[in-house]
């Protein structure tokens, strides 16, 4: 195994901030994978670097000791980076990756004009499908990389938040919920619902927070299961049943007062976009600049 500088990075903010939890949330990273990195540069070096208590992170004499190289490292990429963003904006080439629906067909379109703006000379090829079908077309090298809407694991792809997103509460116009200000989440469930099919990213992280919540899914009122976001929102619209989607989804339909978004009091349902690409892939320059531009720019200023 050898010294990256992820690791790096990773232990560096674990140390600074505290704890595994803030440094994941800081990293957009989760809690095991920043535990696992930590525990893996641990290995390289033979010894601990970190005690971990229940209140609070502490540095071992060999973390002590490592900490002033982990921040040199850290100012040495950012150093590098700065130098040769003059040169970056110039970048030509094809940049081709795989996306899934919601990002696909709502979030993305919205970036790439800024993207395209400051780096006009990177043509962008996207395909929007399913996530099996970008694991595949990256498996067989047709694909750069891909971005997706559900945490994904297998061993030969690297995963890595990259945005946030959070699902909102949609019901029609005419709705009885229409007018209210915000509701508890055992009322929406009353009520029946219009939803995406079994295994698409909106639907687990739906499904995911109501298993938190305690609630029997079994229990929902589900009138129709649909196989794209645009479907669910024409169901929505035309009055056949309520549901949950991402709120860069809804953005025009909301806007024309077509449908409402309604804010649930004892909730949120968040949850983040993913890159995902070959481990032993080197990824062209073009990739890594959009994948940068995800990371460091202020998205909601598109979104």
């Amino acid at each position: 195994m050898a010294l990256n500088f992820h690791q790096l990075h990773i232990f560096f903010t674990v140390a600074e901030r505290g704890s595994f939890s803030a440094a994941a949330q800081s990293l957009h990273m989760t809690q095991p994978a920043v535990t696992m990195q930590v525990q893996s540069l641990e290995d390289y070096f033979g010894t601990k670097l970190l005690q971990r208590s229940t209140k609070r992170i502490e540095l071992t004499e060999a973390g002590r000791a490592l900490m002033p190289y982990a921040k040199r490292s850290i100012d040495l990429i950012r150093d590098t980076d700065q130098a040769m963003s003059s040169f970056t904006k110039q970048l030509k080439g094809r940049l081709q990756l795989g996306s899934s629906l919601t990002i696909g067909e709502y979030v993305l379109p919205r970036l790439l004009g800024p993207f395209g703006q400051e780096y006009p000379h990177i043509s962008i090829s996207m395909k929007v499908m399913n996530t099996a079908q970008i694991m595949e077309d990256i498996l067989n090298h047709q694909l750069n990389f891909g971005l997706i809407e559900a945490p994904v694991n297998h061993p030969d792809m690297h995963m890595e938040a990259v945005m946030s997103d959070e699902l909102k509460l949609v019901v029609p116009k005419e709705h009885p919920l229409a007018d209210r200000d915000d509701i508890l989440l055992e009322e929406a469930l009353q009520y029946p619902f219009v939803l995406r099919e079994q295994g698409s990213g909106t639907r687990l992280v739906m499904e995911e927070q109501l298993k938190k919540k305690s609630f029997d899914l079994s229990e929902m009122k589900i009138v129709m299961e649909l196989g794209s976001t645009g479907a669910v929102k024409s169901a929505v619209e035309a009055g056949l049943g309520i549901s949950f989607l991402s709120s860069s989804s809804v953005k025009h339909e909301v806007a024309l007062g077509l449908i409402k978004i309604v804010k649930i009091r004892d909730s949120k349902f968040q949850r983040q976009f993913y890159s995902i690409y070959l481990k032993s892939a080197l990824l062209p320059i073009s990739a890594v600049t959009f994948l940068t531009f995800l990371r460091e720019r202020d998205l909601h200023q598109w979104l």
